[in-house]
């Protein structure tokens, strides 16, 4: 088999486990997550659906069961779901970041505290609706920030928030000009552009982290910077220790464990 007939296999597969009528029973479900240093138990939010589903298809599927945690960054995240990792599969296997997504689930409840469970994606510059990695997620270990971190924080997801919309509107007007097939210099698109940017923020309110937030992040810890760019659907509830074990093994300058840390097997489990 070639490579191109393995990959549109592989997809057809992939995609035909998201497009299966979703799984009765799913209300705040619960996985085991069984690796080589130990168990987490995970809860899945009812509010993210479709990432809930697309996990439990997943997991009953036995897509995780022998899988890698392939980049771990100490003090960030540990990240798994790469079926190229997965014991006894073909390299040939494409990136699982370049298979099938799904999109975007925020919701404001949700962010990036210690055991926050996430989905990977690629970037905005090729993923500007931030679309989630069908099969990559990574769980967050972070570290404690203190009241003056947080507020360099906001102010800096205001700033990146603010210029991403500017950016938008740049784009938008350069299309609908080149659409009329009139020509524009790039000072005329700028200042339509400022116009619109002025309006939008007559409305805009700043980005702030809630109280319950900023007391998390201050005292068990997390990743805010990541807060409303990755969808978060679930938590560790049992086994935070783990995450800290797997965080700990020695990585090369691609974040790759120098020995494997495998994903030995997840099951739903009961309440």
């Amino acid at each position: 088999m070639n490579f191109y007939l393995k990959k549109s296999v592989f997809l057809l597969c992939l995609l035909s486990l998201i497009s299966c009528k979703s799984p009765s029973g799913n209300e705040n479900s619960m996985v085991l997550v069984k690796t080589s240093l130990g168990d987490m138990k995970i809860k899945l939010y009812d509010s993210t659906p479709v990432h809930r589903d697309n996990f439990i298809h997943l997991v009953n599927s036995h897509f995780y069961d022998g899988i890698s945690f392939h980049r771990i960054i100490k003090n960030f995240m540990i990240q798994a779901g790469d079926p190229e990792t997965k014991s006894g599969s073909s390299k040939n296997l494409p990136d699982s970041l370049k298979t099938y997504t799904i999109p975007a689930e925020f919701n404001n409840l949700y962010f990036h505290k210690k055991g926050a469970l996430a989905a990977a994606r690629q970037g905005d510059d090729v993923n500007p609706h931030k679309r989630s990695s069908g099969t990559q997620f990574y769980i967050v270990q972070g570290v404690k920030l203190s009241d003056d971190e947080l507020n360099q924080l906001e102010q800096r997801i205001n700033s990146i928030m603010k210029q991403g919309k500017f950016n938008t509107f740049i784009k938008a007007t350069t299309d609908s000009v080149r659409m009329t097939g009139k020509e524009a210099t790039d000072a005329e698109i700028q200042q339509i552009a400022s116009i619109k940017m002025f309006q939008f923020l007559s409305s805009y309110k700043d980005f702030r982290l809630s109280e319950e937030e900023r007391n998390i992040y201050k005292t068990l810890g997390g990743t805010p910077r990541l807060d409303g760019s990755y969808t978060v659907f679930g938590e560790v509830i049992e086994g935070l220790d783990i995450i800290d074990k797997i965080a700990e093994v020695p990585t090369d300058t691609n974040d790759k464990p120098l020995n494997d840390i495998k994903i030995l097997k997840i099951k739903i489990v009961k309440n």
